[in-house]
């Protein structure tokens, strides 16, 4: 066991409860779940209308007892009652109080950082990224691995040398605070790297390793699973901007380009979990013939043009938001991306009434910024008869927005409700 558990468990279970698990099974890695979490009133599903609040509060930022009750037809006194509860277990956190004309003076809410913390873990087809994330969504620490090709022993090896040193960050009183891990990752991954750039046989691998068992076992947490770009598109949902539309599709590029959609404020992830893959959506290519989205819009189609120009690519990995790459074949990769994206968009506005499409991805905010215009204004030459074409708006959270994303979905496994009914 290494030194940081050995503290952990020397501050935060008592002598007999040590011997007890001693005998029962092997100590675990990273035993935060050995201490309840934070009393029995936080295991499991949370109750509905506490839920509900800390959804509202985190939606407005900041909110008074009387507001609560207004917007979700609590009484005051269950109001009262359960936002008390939420600030004796630090989950919500009292403001000055506000001075009326008459009356005692209100105190808003807000949530508190350092009520919760939740790891995320992107496992991405060139880099690992493990972040750990307050209850804001603020970024406290962060580690990353970069490697040709990822595998389940890679993972693993990973998280034991990085994952103790990740959370020691935080003051040993915040480390049982730790509630939950997220893990992006494509789908079927065995199925998305060629055959030149990772060995089929050490992909196979992924057929039958639960990672996500392994990963609880390791680290006594609970583990929730999401496809790489629709953790991303939660990240924008749960940490982006308040002000948001109702309904809109979030391209993300990665590797391959992905997506995530949110209809009536919530995310939805369809039968499989993969809705919104829009990786394999015929768009138009720039030869008139219908090709695949991720075929033109995707860091690994700029990474072969760079490769064939003889440039490295390295640095696409590396410094995903600091790019010093020849723009002559940069902007080649963003014209095309960006019709490509226009195509997929009018595509899909003929399904769905989409208020808007959110563009980002591993890329620099310049690159982001370019797309997104882009994309835009190509779509305008589009025909557009019988379609009310959505706005495209850049993304908030950028080039970490899967590994926040897997953490987003941890927190909202374990204290939100489904976004939509904030609106009902």
């Amino acid at each position: 066991m290494n030194d940081f558990s050995e503290k952990f468990l020397s501050s935060h279970i008592n002598s007999d409860a040590m011997s007890e698990h001693a005998e029962t099974e092997e100590q675990p890695m990273f035993p935060f779940q050995a201490n309840s979490l934070r009393g029995s009133n936080l295991s499991g599903v949370r109750a509905h209308n506490e839920r509900l609040i800390l959804s509202l509060v985190r939606k407005t930022g900041t909110i008074t007892k009387a507001q609560i009750s207004r917007e979700t037809g609590l009484s005051a006194q269950t109001a009262s009652v359960i936002t008390r509860k939420l600030i004796t277990e630090g989950l919500l956190t009292e403001q000055q109080p506000i001075r009326g004309k008459v009356g005692q003076p209100s105190k808003p809410m807000a949530l508190a950082g350092d009520g919760a913390f939740f790891i995320g873990l992107k496992i991405g087809r060139r880099s690992l990224d493990l972040v750990l994330v307050d209850f804001l969504g603020n970024l406290r620490a962060q580690r990353r691995s970069l490697h040709s090709y990822p595998t389940p022993d890679r993972v693993i090896a990973f998280l034991k040398a990085e994952l103790s040193d990740l959370v020691s960050v935080l003051p040993a009183r915040l480390q049982a605070h730790v509630s939950g891990f997220g893990i992006a990752m494509p789908f079927q991954l065995w199925n998305w790297m060629p055959p030149e750039e990772a060995p089929p046989d050490e992909m196979a691998a992924w057929r039958h390793r639960d990672i996500a068992g392994e990963i609880e076992a390791l680290t006594k947490l609970p583990v929730f699973v999401r496809n790489d770009a629709t953790a991303a598109c939660e990240a924008e949902l749960v940490f982006g901007k308040a002000d948001q539309p109702r309904d809109f599709l979030y391209l993300y590029f990665g590797y391959f380009i992905g997506g995530g959609l949110v209809l009536d404020g919530r995310l939805f992830t369809g039968r499989t979990g993969n809705a919104a893959g829009v990786g394999p959506m015929p768009v138009v290519g720039p030869d008139g013939r219908m090709q695949r989205l991720m075929s033109l819009a995707s860091l690994s189609v700029l990474e072969r043009m760079l490769r064939e120009a003889g440039i490295s690519a390295e640095a696409m990995w590396t410094e995903p938001d600091d790019w010093n790459f020849p723009d002559h074949v940069v902007s080649q990769w963003i014209d095309a991306s960006a019709q490509a994206i226009a195509s997929a968009t009018l595509s899909a506005s003929t399904v769905l009434e989409l208020d808007a499409v959110f563009v980002d991805g591993w890329i620099p905010a310049t690159v982001r910024a370019r797309i997104t215009d882009q994309s835009a204004n190509a779509l305008t030459k589009m025909d557009l008869a019988g379609i009310a074409p959505p706005v495209f708006l850049e993304g908030t959270i950028g080039s970490n927005a899967r590994a926040l994303g897997a953490a987003a979905t941890a927190l909202s496994y374990r204290y939100l409700i489904d976004q939509s009914a904030l609106f009902t």
